[in-house]
């Protein structure tokens, strides 16, 4: 049987090299960081992780790691409610409820398995999930699992929103899923105007703050608090993989009922192992460090500002907004991929992100700033951008 499959398979992965969408896996030899080693020896400027404020391989992470793993050993070979709970996970939880603002939180494994667990937990066939269209792939894979009818409006349009609120009037629960970031855009949800329109339509606010959580806001608490809507967002999910460390994991943080019964019937909590007590203690040592100064975020935002505003003048197309995420717009995904390429020959590590992970014709560089660069480092990456466009147009 498989012999069939595998012609299938060998022409489909035919097709998408030749579209030139073929995604490779470039080897690191080093730790995550500003910079890193290559499988080719090389050492090159990373312009393309998510590690916003650099606490990757902070040393007082890793140290926390590393104590954890002697005082509460590798991993738990459990789920949490058999004998998987240690008392540094109930520590984080809270500590993430206090710093968002919530009244619970619970882990998962990561924000992709806490998406997936959230909707069909929480909604049945006589509710309605409200989605943005330019949602993470793991809210609309969540939204799949749910019995609940499904209604889509277009990014960020509030007028359109309000037309699905409407279309869904007949439903028992009505509950609006947006990103607080849209990875690929660096686009921030106008929140605000979202939970405006859920008051009025009687409609539950969930936020994936992924891209936000950390460094977003005045005191680094994510959308929710860049627009001041904290106490009337209902759930918010979110990663420890990017800004809180960087290793993996994520989290729900909720209105305490909708925590209690993720903790009952959520089935990526019920059956996944418990996050690893390094991970747990790292992501602990994380927020202190968020929480204790801002200078990661000012110089996240230093940076920020630094490159969008001197890529425009050099005259590439750079979405608009002060986000870290900073798309250079190319159009062609296989001139993308050849840019991408020139650069790292050039000693810049990004990446051309082309269909499916955005749409056809929008294949660009999606470079995110770190406060774990320098200004230095900042500079030599435009400088590159400005050398390999002058290179391929050659």
């Amino acid at each position: 049987m498989f012999g069939r499959m595998r012609d299938d398979l060998t022409a489909t992965i035919g097709e998408i090299r030749d579209a030139g969408l073929y995604k490779s896996e470039r080897v690191i030899t080093s730790p995550q960081q500003s910079l890193i080693s290559v499988a080719s020896g090389n050492e090159v400027l990373n312009f393309c992780a998510n590690n916003y404020l650099g606490l990757s391989d902070h040393p007082e992470v890793v140290a926390a790691a590393k104590e954890a793993l002697d005082r509460w050993g590798f991993g738990l070979s459990s789920v949490r409610f058999i004998c998987g709970t240690q008392q540094i996970h109930k520590d984080l939880e809270g500590a993430l409820s206090n710093f968002l603002g919530t009244e619970d939180t619970i882990l998962y494994s990561s924000c992709f398995d806490a998406n997936g667990g959230l909707f069909e937990t929480l909604l049945g066939a006589e509710d309605a999930i409200i989605s943005d269209e330019l949602n993470h792939a793991s809210i609309i894979d969540g939204v799949r699992l749910s019995k609940a009818k499904r209604y889509r409006y277009k990014n960020r349009d509030m007028a359109d929103l309000e037309a699905q609120l409407k279309d869904a009037a007949d439903a028992r629960y009505r509950l609006i899923a947006t990103d607080g970031v849209f990875s690929m855009d660096g686009y921030v949800a106008p929140l605000d105007e979202i939970c405006d329109l859920a008051e009025r339509y009687d409609a539950l606010v969930m936020v994936d703050d992924s891209h936000a959580v950390g460094f977003v806001g005045s005191d680094g608490a994510g959308t929710p608090s860049l627009f001041g809507v904290k106490d009337r967002v209902d759930i918010v999910t979110g990663t420890l993989g990017k800004a809180l460390g960087g290793a993996s994991g994520g989290y729900v943080s909720a209105r305490r009922e909708i925590v209690e019964l993720l903790r009952q019937r959520s089935r990526p909590y019920l059956f996944s192992n418990s996050l690893a007590p390094s991970v747990t203690a790292a992501s602990l040592k994380a927020l202190e460090l968020i929480g204790s100064s801002s200078a990661l975020r000012d110089k996240l935002a230093a940076n920020t500002q630094l490159f969008r505003t001197k890529m425009t003048e050099a005259g590439f197309n750079v979405l608009p907004g002060d986000h870290p995420i900073s798309p250079v717009m190319i159009g062609d995904a296989a001139e993308a991929g050849r840019l991408a390429d020139k650069l790292l020959d050039l000693g810049i590590y990004v990446i051309g992100f082309s269909y499916p992970v955005v749409p056809q014709g929008k294949a660009r560089i999606r470079v995110q700033l770190s406060a774990a660069h320098s200004t230095q480092d900042v500079e030599t990456a435009i400088a590159a951008f400005i050398e390999a466009r002058a290179a391929l147009a050659g």
